[in-house]
């Protein structure tokens, strides 16, 4: 695409320069009033500056399109344009954030294609250090390259860059190394649902044989919520009132695949809850997994995790995908604490709304065609 920035004493006369050296089919990105010349503060000239761009390669006329104003266009075609067209946006987007940020005053800590991508992942709650370490990796990937520095290429390579660094935390998913399961987290995450889901993944896709232990006695209608999953879904299910009961559940469920163990949803700051955890728990005889919302504050999702991880957690799994924009904490946590992502919630709907934890997928989110509303 061609951009370029023109100066003239009204917008009639700028956009006669316009058409005369990129032609009509020109878009304007940005224009503004500019003050220029004067002496002693007298006699000083308003002008106008706009910024316009022209794709030197306009897409190809396709064997189905039609000049007529009402073609009869095939829904394939429709939609291979609706996706030409969104790109199109997405690149004027990104030329009018760049042009913003090379019009300001301020000293930048990138390059201004760099600081685009930059300040999109910090958008995207990026914590600022790690955000700057991958944007610094970036520059020296590319600091050798014979290609153009573009939007596209430098995105390219921060979203490559976060897949490397996923796929060496990579989870392997929910494992069946030891039947017992546990999941723990603090309250309102989604966790009793999340466990239902994962019950149902097992028995759907790998044909196992599960069985459930509730221990939050804590919450109102927690144990009632976990039952109505086990009756919908025929699984047997304990209620582990003290350390006794649960391992006398144990013992009862030794005959299944998997026990998956819904733990009580605590305020997290409550240091004696996650000392009773440690200490009543065999955490030898199990994989524990800590639950996660996306919607929950970076500083407290950080806090969150330190207060857990002494319970020896395996992976993290995040919910609520479905209820927020900014995708940040995963690569946060993962990167941050060196832990892998087991799995990603993004709705109510048990089993569907369950998802691998794809690095593909996660670098999309963080560097996909966000328009920055």
């Amino acid at each position: 695409m061609k951009v370029k920035k023109y100066v003239a004493k009204s917008m009639p006369e700028a956009m006669n320069q316009i058409r005369k050296e990129l032609g009509p089919e020109a878009v304007i990105l940005h224009s503004k009033e500019v003050v220029n010349g004067g002496f002693l503060g007298f006699f000083k000239k308003k002008n106008i500056e706009v910024v316009a761009a022209l794709d030197p390669q306009p897409l190809p006329l396709r064997k189905n399109d039609s000049p007529d104003p009402a073609p009869v266009v095939q829904e394939k075609d429709q939609a291979r344009a609706n996706n030409d067209n969104n790109d199109m946006l997405q690149e004027i987007r990104d030329l009018k954030k760049l042009f913003e940020i090379q019009s300001r005053q301020e000293i930048q800590t990138f390059p201004p294609v760099y600081q685009l991508a930059y300040e999109d992942l910090r958008k995207q709650e990026v914590e600022e250090k790690l955000a700057e370490e991958l944007i610094r990796t970036v520059i020296d990937e590319l600091g050798d390259t014979e290609e153009e520095i573009t939007i596209d290429l430098v995105k390219n390579h921060v979203r490559s860059l976060i897949e490397r660094n996923l796929t060496h935390h990579r989870s392997q998913g929910i494992g069946y190394d030891k039947k017992v399961i546990q999941f723990v987290g603090p309250t309102g995450v989604g966790k009793t649902t999340t466990i239902a889901k994962i019950a149902a993944k097992m028995m759907l896709d790998d044909q196992k044989k599960v069985a459930f232990i509730t221990a939050d006695t804590y919450r109102i209608g927690a144990v009632e919520q976990l039952k109505t999953y086990a009756r919908i879904l025929d699984v047997p299910i304990e209620v582990a009132y003290t350390i006794d009961d649960y391992y006398a559940a144990i013992e009862k469920f030794s005959a299944y695949d998997v026990i998956l163990v819904d733990t009580a949803g605590r305020n997290f700051r409550d240091k004696k809850y996650i000392e009773e955890l440690e200490s009543i728990l065999d955490m030898r005889m199990m994989n524990t997994y800590l639950v996660l919302s996306l919607t929950t504050k970076q500083k407290d999702l950080m806090e969150i995790y330190e207060q857990f991880q002494h319970l020896n957690i395996r992976d993290v799994i995040f919910t609520k995908l479905d209820e927020t924009s900014q995708y940040g904490s995963i690569l946060n946590i993962s990167m941050g604490k060196q832990v892998g992502v087991a799995c990603i919630a993004n709705g109510q709907d048990v089993p569907e709304d369950l998802m691998e934890s794809k690095p593909e997928y996660i670098s999309k989110l963080l560097v996909g065609d966000h328009d920055g509303k």
